[in-house]
């Protein structure tokens, strides 16, 4: 497992989770990961519409190193690169289930539109 940079000082256990997935990309990418299992860099940039080649790469690298997405290179040409959540990255999305539940309810609380995702 990889070892953080960011290692506190926390106020809370909130705080040191929200460390970890801070930022609009890293929650989706925990879904996305659990969802669809393991997937190449592509599948990821397909499965999460908006987001830059630029972003995904900076959270990926920023998961890897906090120990919750596994990268893993096959030394083949073209060259084939994989992502997979570790245990901490299944935990975390596990931790993050009541969140989304909350967000789902609140969508249809509001009436707001939900986005339809390509498979």
């Amino acid at each position: 497992m990889a070892t953080s940079a960011r290692r506190g000082p926390y106020f809370c256990g909130i705080d040191a989770a929200m460390d970890v997935v801070s930022g609009k990309w890293k929650s989706l990418i925990l879904w996305e990961l659990n969802n669809y299992g393991t997937r190449r860099f592509a599948e990821l940039r397909r499965g999460l519409p908006g987001v830059s080649e630029k972003m995904l790469i900076q959270h990926l690298r920023e998961m890897e190193e906090d120990g919750l997405v596994r990268r893993e290179v096959y030394r083949e040409v073209p060259p084939k690169v994989e992502y997979s959540l570790t245990e901490d990255g299944l935990s975390l999305n596990a931790a993050l289930g009541p969140l989304g539940r909350w967000g789902t309810e609140r969508i249809e609380r509001i009436g707001a539109t939900k986005v339809d995702l390509p498979l």
